[in-house]
């Protein structure tokens, strides 16, 4: 795709000086950024390591777990022994955040709907300390056994791995919280170089996976119990893919959406990362040089 449709595509939401700032981060680079997996070790103890291996890094305001690694790529830091003994883990500062927002708590059940490779199933079991039990689901037999690995290497415990189409799910399932991290066109990690789009990203793949978010969301809305909450992510910055699903299913359904975390909200913001957010249509976070553009939302079932 040329940059000049991709531009053509943006104007459907947002304005001029909004996809100024959209195209200049879409060409930049973006810093690797860690989180240190508690499970298995301390902050401290990372950043002693950082310190010996002559990293520069930098915290971050909204999640004390989280690191931005200032001077090296990630095959360096795959390279130390606190990667190898599944001590970090290598994700980015978006994909973290819809995690953050679920605010998993211990002796929940938990549903992480596309949970390969295993981020923020990792995640949630790190925030938990393995006190909750989570049920990771991902149809694709080859992404399945990633996510297996990357369970076992950062030490989750109470963890059930189901290898099928989420779609798919027994409707007997009942699930206090569900992280939807649904497939998307991609629209927020997209790459320009030369006036042309790198990444595989069409409007008909932004038709096609509309249509598979919906499937995923409704049957999600099913497993959910009552007051139970959901996470809806995905890493487009497009409306299609994502308040207007959600503005659509909510007349339909009747779910509360959830007013997100001010500190969150106002760490992002400080950073410049947010393009939008508005309690009934969720944060959009900006693509820079530090974050992926993303979406998230969170709601309540109330009936």
């Amino acid at each position: 795709m040329e940059e000049k449709e991709l531009r053509e595509i943006l104007k459907r939401d947002y304005n001029v000086e909004e996809i100024e700032k959209i195209m200049e981060g879409f060409q930049k680079k973006r810093y690797v950024s860690l989180r240190v997996n508690t499970l298995k070790g301390t902050k401290e103890e990372v950043e002693q390591v950082l310190a010996d291996n002559a990293v520069l890094y930098r915290e971050v305001k909204w999640y004390p777990d989280a690191l931005v690694i200032l001077n090296k790529d990630e095959t360096f830091i795959e390279g130390l022994d606190v990667y190898k003994e599944g001590k970090i883990y290598l994700q980015s500062l978006s994909s973290m955040i819809p995690v953050i927002v679920l605010a998993p708590k211990e002796l929940e059940n938990i549903l992480d709907m596309a949970a390969a490779p295993g981020g923020k199933t990792t995640q949630i079991g790190a925030l938990t300390q393995n006190r909750c039990m989570i049920t990771a689901v991902e149809k694709n037999k080859i992404r399945a056994e990633r996510l297996q690995y990357n369970i076992s290497k950062l030490g989750l415990k109470r963890v059930t791995i189901l290898k099928k189409d989420a779609r798919y799910l027994d409707e007997n399932f009942v699930f206090d919280k569900i992280l939807l991290d649904a497939p998307c066109s991609g629209s927020g990690t997209l790459k320009i170089n030369n006036g042309v789009v790198e990444n595989e990203f069409s409007k008909d793949l932004i038709e096609r996976s509309g249509k598979t978010q919906e499937e995923l969301w409704r049957k999600a809305y099913k497993l959910l119990k009552v007051r139970g909450e959901m996470v809806y992510s995905t890493c487009s910055i497009l409306a299609q893919e994502n308040y207007e699903l959600v503005l659509r299913l909510q007349k339909e359904l009747g779910f509360e959406v959830v007013k997100l975390d001010k500190e969150l909200i106002d760490g992002l913001s400080k950073s410049g990362a947010v393009i939008n957010y508005q309690q009934s249509r969720g944060l959009v976070i900006m693509p820079n040089e530090f974050y992926e553009g993303f979406f998230v939302v969170k709601i309540r079932k109330v009936k």
